[in-house]
């Protein structure tokens, strides 16, 4: 068998057992293609993982080690078999086989003994179907990662418009986002039960930049005010969060990845909710509210504690974080909390040396 080489582009990867079929179609294909040789399914599944350059397998189902059908069971599994085209080569006409062999992905069946005329123009049309196809995923996915960009950046230029009116600077809610994403991350390694992936825990942390919109709904008197805000004044205060779902209610559908918005949307209501249901707006408690939104309120709160605002001086890091614990801003997830005392030793650790260095505050 020719030694097994990783090449640089356009390979087909030719699986069987016995060498004189890959012989033939190696010398079928020789000229346009680098021909990589495998005698079992276990080192072609070794091969495919390795090299990024395989374009198309033609596949024997019959072979030691492991089967055609295995290999194509395995490539099913990891999605592969979307990207490279897997010809079945088989003397074998056993119509279960087949058919379990088209359902698992293959794109057309070869049949031993090899017709040479017709192989070459089967093959080579489907590999470019799916050279085009791929060229076209790949141009599709580049158009959604900038309109995400784009997204993202407009989610974050409304929210610092609404914190610069609130007397805040932009880097409020950066540092909502930080938190979040950090807390979230943590809380998913700790937790798999909320199944949280990387991409959800991202769309999550430019949703919760958009906490406070509401807030653009509260008259400058109670927003600005700087000493404490009497009872009806609070009242006032509170109605920002079903202010802000209104505001997010008459965005353009177009504006904003759904799922953002629907993250958006949820922490906009409920990251003043409590775990004893002692929140506001719907008086929700324990995991009625939302994984999302319970890790925003504490991420909200831990700014809201180490920032000085209109009506307070901001409390040190270890003050904050002794009042989160012991309930005084309201009870919070133990779990969110464990999570929390966990990723805010970091935090701490950032912010004092950006505090002797003299930087601005960063999480």
């Amino acid at each position: 068998m020719n030694e097994r080489r990783l090449l640089v582009k356009n390979s087909i990867l030719i699986v069987d057992d016995q060498e004189i079929n890959r012989v033939l179609l190696a010398e079928l294909f020789k000229d346009e293609y680098n021909i990589i040789e495998a005698e079992n399914g276990q080192e072609a599944l070794d091969i495919i993982n390795e090299d990024n350059s395989i374009i198309a397998v033609m596949l024997d189902l019959i072979m030691p080690v492991m089967d055609g059908m295995s290999v194509l069971a395995e490539l099913n599994r990891t999605g592969k078999i979307y990207n490279i085209p897997v010809f079945i080569i088989t003397a074998a006409d056993n119509m279960q086989m087949l058919t379990g062999a088209y359902n698992l992905g293959a794109v057309d069946i070869i049949s031993k003994p090899f017709r040479m005329c017709f192989i070459k123009a089967r093959i080579g049309n489907i590999i470019e179907l799916y050279r085009h196809r791929n060229e076209l995923v790949d141009m599709v996915n580049e158009s959604v990662d900038r309109m995400s960009k784009i997204n993202d950046k407009m989610v974050e230029t409304l929210a610092t418009l609404i914190e610069f009116r609130d007397c805040e600077s932009g880097e409020h809610v950066k540092r909502i986002k930080s938190v979040t994403i950090k807390l979230m991350s943590k809380v998913s390694e700790m937790f798999p039960e909320y199944h949280l992936d990387k991409s959800t825990i991202a769309k999550i942390g430019t949703a919760s930049i958009l906490h406070d919109v509401g807030k653009i709904a509260i008259p400058d008197s109670i927003l600005k005010k700087p000493g404490r805000l009497t009872p009806e004044e609070f009242e006032i205060m509170k109605i920002h969060t079903v202010k802000g779902c209104d505001i997010l209610a008459e965005m353009p559908e177009d504006i904003m990845d759904h799922e953002v918005y629907r993250y958006s949307y949820d922490i906009c209501r409920h990251h003043h909710e409590r775990w004893d249901g002692r929140g506001y707006p719907d008086g929700l408690k324990g995991d009625e509210v939302s994984i999302w939104a319970q890790v925003v309120a504490v991420a909200d709160v831990f700014d809201a504690l180490t920032s000085p605002r209109v009506y307070k001086s901001a409390f040190d890091l270890d003050t904050a974080i002794q009042m989160i614990n012991e309930g005084q801003c309201g009870l919070f997830n133990p779990k969110v909390l464990e999570a929390f005392n966990i990723i805010v030793k970091d935090i701490v650790k950032r912010r004092r040396e950006d505090a002797d260095a003299g930087n601005e505050l960063t999480t």
